[in-house]
């Protein structure tokens, strides 16, 4: 056999057997060395994650597992609940355990996607731990927060309508509810009466009719759109939010589907019936995942800095959502430093108040985080109209965008995100037309903007955590006083801009003052000091060796002095609930 025939024979032998060749094209993929990292890119990562495109729960689930799994000496996984539909409530704990107790450590908790709709709420809390994990060893400033700092992080609170959204036919509004079924038209039935999906492409668009009466037409300088007709003019068509028939009868479409009670208006905080503040449901924490979540919250006390991802309009919000609530106003220092911080680094977005600047909110979770957990909380209202050709608008929300919706879908999304309007025979409207945005559109970025929206919204809730308490004990002193009693003073100084507890916390006596003890040496008296600089402490009249203090300024420090008997080593534990626990060792000679 010459060579010519010979190399036939191993083409013909290569194409016979696809897997072997498939085999061999992977090797030689994986030999092409590695591409040139980005600036602010994790190096090497070992989770390999597309952050241009959403997960359904099985994908979220699998994600967080394979991070528990790569990187268990910096993240545990566990379950803290059920949801309705049987899936489960996870919560990852992000800190370099071998570097102190989570529990010791102040704490930032970030959650997702309360409303299952806000649907890249989740990328975004998934992103921070992948960020965090990928980055430990490798980016000194994520070094330093994992071995400080805690992060407990729930990457969805909706999963099951999260599931519904991915895989039946919604708009970019539904489900906004969870599923636990709800009679919303009390008709005696339960959610009998949902958008249907009229010509089965998968989204629940609008539905037009065109009749005598109608106050809609369509925009002459573009089809798609359908605008009012003027007040001194005819309109062409009734036009309808959703598609859907009247499955019940009663003369109504869509007026029953999922739900309808609303997660944010459920928490334990200024909470006011379903009559007074539509969806709060029967009674606070009626709901299994809101349970699950704020059980988790209130045991894990040392939680400082707080951060609920929503979605759209670029918004970062602070409460209270209620004018009848109030923030204290120490603890509005720190709200406006980080909310005016975020500005600057979240292109359009506005630093706003609940109830002044967007609607009234009573139970919803974040007042209850700070009015009653003593957190500092920022809801992000992720994705905003400016991101789509850097320009702000009137009101800052995809209704203030207008026809630029349609132009970016047409400009650079080549028209993807908008079903081109269609007629479908309806059994009681006749001849409709439907058409309108996809459900992953208004609400949702495309992906060329969502991994920028992952990590510009990740570093704001970064640097929250940077601020929060880093606790050192200084300028330790032992002076001699003869007759074998000694004099032990030192400084507990505060390096970062949050106080160890807030205002509120103090005042509504959430968590317990801070304690600072002193163990080795019979302790004969101990105090507090007014200042710094004053040479006599205030004696604490009972357990002197275990002193009490209200809180740790932001920024700030305070003197303590204990008298002891006798020489020998000592140390000196700071404890603070929030704060974290701090140790010094020293020797009384």
């Amino acid at each position: 056999m010459n060579w010519q025939k010979l190399w036939w024979l191993v083409v013909v032998i290569l194409i016979s057997f696809p897997g072997r060749g498939s085999r061999a094209q992977t090797q030689s993929v994986e030999m092409v060395p590695s591409a040139l990292k980005a600036l602010g890119a994790p190096n090497n990562p070992k989770i390999e994650v597309a952050w241009n495109r959403y997960y359904d729960w099985a994908g979220v689930t699998a994600l967080v597992h394979r991070f528990a799994g790569t990187f268990s000496h910096l993240c545990r996984l566990e379950q803290i609940g059920t949801s309705y539909g049987g899936r489960p409530l996870w919560a990852l704990t992000i800190t370099n355990f071998q570097k102190g107790k989570p529990e010791d450590k102040p704490a930032m908790y970030i959650d997702a996607s309360i409303h299952a709709n806000e649907v890249q709420a989740v990328e975004v809390a998934l992103y921070t731990a992948w960020f965090l994990l990928e980055s430990y060893g490798n980016n000194p400033f994520i070094t330093e927060l994992l071995d400080t700092r805690t992060f407990y992080i729930v990457p969805g609170q909706s999963p099951d309508s999260r599931d519904r959204f991915m895989h039946s036919a919604n708009n970019p509004h539904s489900p906004r509810s969870g599923q636990v079924p709800r009679d919303d038209d009390g008709d005696g039935l339960i959610n009998e009466d949902p958008p249907d999906d009229l010509n089965g492409d998968g989204y629940i668009t609008q539905m037009r009719v065109r009749a005598p009466g109608g106050r809609w037409k369509v925009d002459p300088e573009d089809p798609r759109r359908m605008v009012r007709a003027r007040p001194d003019e005819e309109g062409e068509y009734y036009l309808f939010w959703t598609e859907g028939y009247d499955n019940d009868g009663d003369g109504q479409i869509n007026e029953d589907g999922d739900g309808y009670y609303d997660p944010n208006r459920n928490w334990g905080w200024m909470w006011r019936p379903h009559y007074v503040q539509y969806g709060a449901d029967w009674f606070p924490f009626s709901l299994p995942e809101t349970k699950a979540v704020s059980d988790f919250i209130k045991s894990h006390p040392n939680i400082l800095g707080g951060q609920s991802y929503h979605n759209a309009g670029g918004m970062i919000l602070r409460g209270p959502g209620a004018k009848e609530d109030r923030i204290e106003s120490e603890d509005l220092k720190l709200f406006d430093l980080m909310g005016k911080f975020g500005e600057q680094i979240l292109p359009g977005y506005r630093y706003l108040v609940t109830h002044r600047d967007l609607y009234t909110v009573y139970g919803g979770e974040t007042d209850w985080m700070y009015g009653a957990e003593g957190i500092l909380p920022f809801v992000n209202e992720l994705w905003t109209p400016y991101n789509m050709f850097r320009k702000q608008y009137p009101k800052d929300n995809w209704f203030g965008a207008g026809k630029d919706l349609y132009k970016f879908d047409r400009y650079l999304l080549l028209g993807e995100a908008f079903v081109d309007w269609q007629p479908v025979a309806h059994p009681q409207y006749g001849v409709v037309e439907v058409g309108g945005f996809k459900k992953t559109y208004t609400r949702m970025p495309p992906s060329f903007l969502l991994e920028e929206e992952c990590h510009r919204n990740m570093i704001f809730t970064l640097w929250h955590a940077y601020h929060l308490p880093l606790i050192t004990l200084d300028s330790v002193q032992v002076i001699p006083l003869g007759q074998q009693r000694y004099r032990v003073t030192l400084i507990i100084h505060n390096h970062r801009a949050f106080p160890t507890r807030l205002q509120v916390d103090v005042k509504n006596r959430i968590t317990r003052p801070d304690i600072v003890t002193l163990q080795g040496l019979p302790v004969l008296a101990g105090g507090v000091h007014r200042t710094v600089f004053s040479p006599t402490f205030e004696a604490q009249q009972t357990h002197p060796e275990r002193l009490k203090i209200e809180r740790i300024p932001g920024f700030g420090a305070v003197r303590v002095s204990w008298i002891v008997r006798g020489t020998g080593p000592i140390q000196i534990t700071f404890d603070s609930v929030k704060g974290g626990k701090y140790q010094k060792r020293v020797v009384v000679r």
